[in-house]
């Protein structure tokens, strides 16, 4: 969307302290929609009649059209060009009981809305979420194949592909502005928003706040008819809000997936968080990412880019008790994975990360009392853990670096409780071997001073 900055406004609001429902489950489902080649195609599904409502959908056809739809998704994700490896088949990344996980998590969001708030769906509110669709996408040939994926039957796209979106989006709403949930926060912070003069005093308050960027569109139209892909153009007489950056943080990490950068744990006055979002500089735009089922908070952890997922391992958390857990975290279905922890390398953090290939090999660090020169390599193919060689592996240490070079990881530096180290190896994780490095010119290494 092409901004245009005199036209701009900030909207400013507080964020109330999260409440944990036991009875409320919320999984943030991608929905990345587009639309049909045509804006009467278009219309004709979203508006066409509504079949008997004595018609459902049993789970398993559910699965089996969640399936269809994801498939579609991946189809159209970009494989990294620096990945000498063809792109997986669908099978490899995802599961069933990733399917299965994603449809209970949109029927149990249905449900909370009824049993809670005493808001169920209704036919009318799914075609709305239809039209709705239809006329905000931006991509026609994405839509088009979801479209025809569900049989181009309006019930199915209805209940497989509005409900979801629809359903999460209301309960997001209702609860963030349910009394029962945050009321004594929500009032708290609208008193001292009431005695504020200028912007600039939000800093100053206990609480958090955020700043969300309402930018005029440069077309106003009421069509169905859009610009062309990637044209740059609201196509609705309305204000678009972009998210903004996660909490500020430090000692989290970011990395790079060959279209945006994912940020994602770290700790903030003290605490630690398992939040993230995701950042695309091509549009400037910030997407929160879901938090369920991501690995508990930490800092000083490690992340790796496998090419379809990010990979977290390792850190510690808001007591500095170092950890050996970890998740994998697939953009595409904003999903996480939980990652096995059998025979995983010995909790700790400073460790190193890279991904060679097709593992991601861990190694040094320490835990707060020792120092390591051991790691492992995981395999999220198999999710499984294999010991790294410690023969002629450098010394133990923390705080170092690691690079990969495709067939090897390359470590070099760092400290232990006596030294600055300018030494470092080669690990070969085909031969599960180490070579020393040479030190002829190296940057100096030294004593660290005793501590008094």
């Amino acid at each position: 969307m092409e901004k245009q900055r005199k036209h701009s406004t900030k909207a400013h609001q507080f964020r109330s302290v999260p409440v944990f429902l036991s009875f409320l489950a919320v999984c943030v489902i991608p929905f990345v929609l587009a639309q049909r080649n045509s804006a009467t195609e278009s219309r004709r599904i979203a508006n066409a009649p509504w079949p008997s409502p004595k018609r459902t959908l049993t789970f398993a056809e559910r699965v089996a059209y969640q399936r269809a739809i994801e498939e579609v998704y991946w189809r159209h994700r970009s494989w990294p060009k620096e990945r000498p490896d063809p792109k997986p088949s669908f099978d490899v990344i995802m599961s069933r009981a990733q399917l299965e996980k994603k449809v209970a998590d949109y029927l149990r969001n249905s449900q909370a809305l009824e049993d809670n708030w005493q808001r169920p769906l209704t036919a009318e509110q799914l075609q709305a979420e239809m039209d709705r669709m239809a006329k905000h996408t931006r991509q026609r040939e994405v839509l088009q194949e979801l479209f025809e994926a569900l049989g181009d039957d309006p019930f199915v796209v209805a209940e497989c592909l509005a409900r979801p979106a629809l359903a999460e989006r209301l309960l997001t709403s209702w609860c963030a502005y349910d009394r029962r949930i945050h009321g004594d926060q929500r009032q708290s912070a609208e008193a001292d928003l009431h005695a504020l003069r200028t912007v600039e005093e939000m800093k100053q308050l206990s609480g958090k706040y955020s700043e969300i960027e309402l930018v005029k569109p440069r077309v106003l139209t009421n069509s169905y008819t859009l610009p062309a892909i990637g044209g740059g153009e609201c196509v609705d007489d309305t204000w678009t809000a972009t998210s903004g950056p996660p909490d500020a943080r430090d000692s989290h990490t970011s990395i790079w997936t060959g279209s945006e950068m994912i940020v994602w744990g770290g700790s903030a006055n003290q605490i630690t968080l398992n939040t993230g979002a995701k950042y695309n500089p091509s549009t400037d735009i910030w997407t929160v990412m879901s938090a369920a089922n991501s690995p508990s908070a930490r800092s000083h952890h490690t992340v790796v880019w496998s090419g379809s997922e990010m990979i977290v391992w390792g850190g510690q958390d808001e007591n500095f008790v170092p950890l050996n857990t970890g998740g994998r975290y697939n953009p595409s279905t904003d999903t996480w994975s939980p990652i096995s922890d059998t025979n995983a390398p010995t909790a700790r953090s400073g460790h190193t990360a890279v991904w060679a290939g097709n593992d991601m090999i861990v190694w040094g660090g320490g835990d707060g009392s020792d120092y390591f020169n051991s790691g492992g390599r995981y395999n999220p193919n198999l999710d499984s853990w294999t010991n790294t060689s410690t023969t002629n592996a450098p010394d133990a240490r923390t705080n170092h670096t690691a690079v990969s070079t495709g067939d090897e990881m390359i470590v070099w530096g760092g400290i232990d409780a006596v030294n600055w180290f300018n030494t470092g190896g080669s690990y070969n994780p085909a031969t599960d071997s180490w070579t020393a490095n040479s030190t002829t010119n190296a940057p100096v290494g030294r004593e660290r001073p005793a501590v008094k």
